[in-house]
């Protein structure tokens, strides 16, 4: 049994990618791992037979705000058990209490990841993952009660506004939580994954880093996602992986809709030099 590790992030902003590179990198395989084994190496906080077993084994009849208060503590702990070592979770819940409990469960927990990215660029990629347009985006990420609705196999998640999901993990410095942007994976790969492994006490040669890198790579995820398919897609989608490129609003967003967004996240943008 083994504490948690959060894989956190706002939605669309890198969350998956890591997940990839952490997979790579620990299982350092010959070959690039299709996208669908990431379920074998990371658990999903709202996956809902975590929530039956922490209820005595019985589904919940509703996912009110009270039961999943009462619950989810007791649900993150059996989470520790399905692996002997650390537990990677993925989640894009905000860090904050729901009825006075907090979301993440701070007694099972051994640190955090958390991923942050240029919310012009995070609404584009909300619109193709959600199948809304970009003025609907936009009021989603600016919803301080946004959330995921309940569905089949998931529970409801309060996500919270952007600016509050990124002030709600990184505003209290913590050495047990490592923070990273975007962009920087992308133009400083070498150094910001390798930061990641050194956070996690992997120490890891830098081959084995490289290849770990490459094989978590945006063309390698898309070309497997093409041939292997991946059961995270969207049914709003295409694909899951769609450009994985930085600055894109400057092409796709008008002024106005820039400038709402720089007025709505100003104080965090600034905070990680978006501004």
């Amino acid at each position: 049994m083994g504490a948690l590790v959060w894989l956190a992030s706002y939605p669309k902003s890198g969350n998956t990618w890591m997940r990839a590179y952490l997979h790579n990198l620990f299982i350092n395989p010959a070959e690039p791992l299709p996208p669908d084994t990431l379920v074998r190496f990371t658990a999903s906080d709202t996956y809902k037979p975590w929530y039956r077993q922490a209820n005595d084994g019985v589904m919940p009849e509703d996912f009110d705000e009270e039961t999943l208060a009462r619950l989810r503590p007791v649900a993150q702990r059996l989470i520790t058990g399905s692996h002997p070592d650390s537990v990677f979770v993925k989640t894009h819940a905000a860090n904050l209490e729901q009825n006075g409990v907090p979301m993440i469960n701070p007694e099972v927990t051994a640190g955090a990841i958390y991923i942050v990215r240029d919310p012009r660029d995070v609404a584009i990629s909300v619109t193709h993952h959600y199948g809304v347009t970009l003025d609907q985006a936009i009021a989603r990420m600016a919803n301080p009660k946004g959330g995921t609705a309940v569905s089949d196999t998931q529970i409801p998640q309060l996500i919270s506004s952007w600016s509050l999901n990124v002030s709600s993990w990184t505003a209290v410095p913590n050495p047990q939580l490592h923070v990273v942007r975007y962009e920087d994976m992308l133009d400083k790969a070498f150094v910001t994954f390798g930061g990641i492994a050194k956070f996690l006490g992997v120490d890891a040669g830098k081959e084995r880093l490289q290849k770990a890198i490459r094989f978590s790579s945006f063309n390698a995820l898309k070309a497997l996602e093409s041939k292997h398919g991946f059961a995270e897609r969207s049914v709003n989608a295409q694909s899951f992986f769609r450009e994985g490129r930085k600055e894109q609003w400057k092409k796709i967003l008008t002024p106005e809709q820039a400038r709402t967004i720089e007025g709505q996240h100003a104080e965090q943008m600034r905070r990680f030099g978006y501004l």
